[in-house]
């Protein structure tokens, strides 16, 4: 279906901006089920045309772009939710900043790549789940690092008997976190065992050595349990751990550098992962010792060791069997 007009959406707390790109009409709806339906009704009213003819877009704004998302999804009413800053680097230069305006640049971004764009599927309820899961467990996790360097600091510099209740509530602070993010994980390991397809993906996953319960959890969660990224080579991309080069004509020749734009979180996650599987794969750990004791850096050889942890699970993902090292099957 080639859609003939683009709603551009700019998705707020408690109201949505549209704008229709060809004929730049403009409205204001609620942001709730009866403003959407609202919505709707004004697109067919303005365009005359059926919702199939109309490429619906807007900024991925978590939670309050989600009950629209979940609305559209519901009805089977095709629709992109974009990052935000894919569609800012597209427009260029811009000036000045409202919410009918932004509304507007989605439309304009949407229309000019009608062709391109692919449609938005929306993870399911146990996915959705699972990334609140583990939002609130890196929240938590967060708090309770700050405590503990706070803890750290005052009893180096204080004397406890004169700050020993300030030190008691530290103390508490961190033990109730430690409850309540160990809880988080037993509710994240059920919610991953009372999805089927979840379940056996996660098995898989942590077959890897370095991938345990909040790196699967992550996979699980940033693939869309794997039909967001098919090719471990774009998810490379996607976490900040590939590598490219920067060449133009003779003034500019730099060394392959991995990209600033990231998912950060998955980035510092496969960084742990590669740390520990170093020392627990003994593949890994040779081919470590081996490229930094032959002068290589030893930063990027643990981007290459993070490169083959997703490799790996895209393997094993892909072929539908654990992994085997290799090491294991040598003379």
């Amino acid at each position: 279906m080639k859609f003939k007009e683009a709603l551009g959406i700019d998705v707020s707390k408690g109201t949505i901006d549209v704008v229709l790109h060809l004929s730049r009409d403009y409205c204001q709806f609620e942001n709730s089920i009866k403003g959407f339906k609202n919505t709707l009704h004004w697109v067919k009213k303005q365009t005359g045309q059926s919702l199939d003819q109309v490429l619906i877009c807007f900024e991925h704004t978590g939670l309050y772009s989600l009950p629209l998302a979940a609305f559209l999804d519901k009805g089977q009413i095709c629709f992109c939710m974009v990052a935000a800053l894919e569609i800012k680097r597209s427009l260029g230069i811009v000036r000045g900043k409202n919410d009918k305006v932004d509304a507007k640049r989605i439309a304009e971004y949407a229309y000019l790549r009608r062709e391109q764009l692919k449609p938005t599927k929306l993870p399911s309820k146990n996915v959705l789940k699972l990334e609140k899961l583990t939002s609130l467990r890196e929240r938590l996790v967060s708090q309770r690092a700050g405590y503990k360097g706070s803890m750290k600091e005052y009893k180096a510099m204080l004397k406890q008997k004169d700050y020993g209740s300030l030190l008691a509530v530290h103390k508490k602070m961190i033990n109730y976190l430690d409850k309540q993010i160990g809880a988080i994980e037993k509710e994240m390991v059920q919610t991953i065992n009372d999805d089927q397809k979840m379940k056996q993906l996660y098995k898989l996953i942590i077959s890897v050595k370095g991938v345990g319960l909040v790196l699967g959890s992550n996979f699980l969660v940033t693939t869309n349990c794997f039909m967001g990224f098919r090719d471990g080579r774009k998810f490379a991309c996607y976490a900040g751990i590939a590598p490219f080069k920067k060449q133009s004509g003779t003034s500019l020749n730099t060394k392959s550098r991995v990209s600033h734009y990231a998912n950060k979180k998955m980035k510092s996650l496969l960084n742990l992962a590669a740390s520990s599987a170093i020392q627990a794969d003994q593949e890994l750990k040779l081919y470590y010792q081996r490229r930094v004791k032959s002068g290589k850096s030893k930063m990027s050889t643990l981007n290459i060791v993070r490169n083959k942890i997703v490799h790996r699970v895209f393997a094993v993902i892909k072929r539908g069997t654990p992994f085997v090292p290799l090491y294991q099957h040598t003379s």
